[in-house]
């Protein structure tokens, strides 16, 4: 996987915590620039840490599970693809849990930052069998995610007339397609013996 396909996992891990930002963006309405970098870093750090958690722990059993490396990275990208899809395809917005007084406290950073960021510990489980640096992966995914979560926060109004739904969908669509060229390569190269593995 080069780094462009890496860039183009990071953006489509970033979508919730791009809407999650925006949501939040649209509900507080003081010290709207503090608080776009306290979202931002938050969510930011979540998705830097839970690839490289998925990676390490993927790393206990990877050689019970060298051999079909390649599938598992095609289906747990498929399964968050289809999961992005369907979840657009609901329609549904995603909402920012504020307080009444409408400020973001230190527990809804952690919540936000917990609930954007499982996808991407699955997203490392595939990324220890692919070689790629995770630190190096896990910082672009981290940073694409700040720069995202920062702007959906502060540019909602730009924003708002595209719906949320085309966004996610063509999330899950870069998802599936870079699970299936990772299969697809690894096919090409090893195709035979896959063949004869099943014999």
């Amino acid at each position: 996987m080069i780094w462009f396909e890496v860039f183009l996992l990071a953006l489509a891990l970033s979508i919730d915590a791009f809407l999650v930002s925006f949501s939040c963006g649209l509900v507080v309405k003081k010290n709207k620039v503090k608080n776009a970098y306290k979202m931002a870093f938050a969510n930011g750090f979540a998705q830097f840490a839970m690839p490289v958690l998925g990676y390490y722990g993927t790393s206990a059993v990877s050689g019970y599970v060298k051999a079909f490396d390649h599938w598992i990275v095609f289906f747990v990208f498929l399964a968050l693809g289809v999961k992005f899809i369907l979840d657009g395809l609901e329609d549904k917005e995603i909402a920012c849990e504020i307080s009444s007084k409408k400020k973001i406290t230190f527990k809804i950073l952690l919540i936000a930052a917990f609930a954007t960021s499982i996808d991407a510990f699955a997203a490392g489980v595939s990324l220890y069998f692919i070689p790629v640096s995770i630190w190096l992966a896990g910082l672009m995914i981290g940073v694409v995610t700040f720069i995202n979560s920062y702007i959906g926060f502060r540019l909602n109004r730009l924003f708002k007339k595209i719906p949320t739904k085309y966004i996610e969908v063509f999330a899950g669509v870069i998802l599936i397609t870079l699970g299936t060229k990772v299969l697809i390569e690894h096919m090409l190269s090893h195709g035979y013996d896959d063949l004869m593995r099943l014999f």
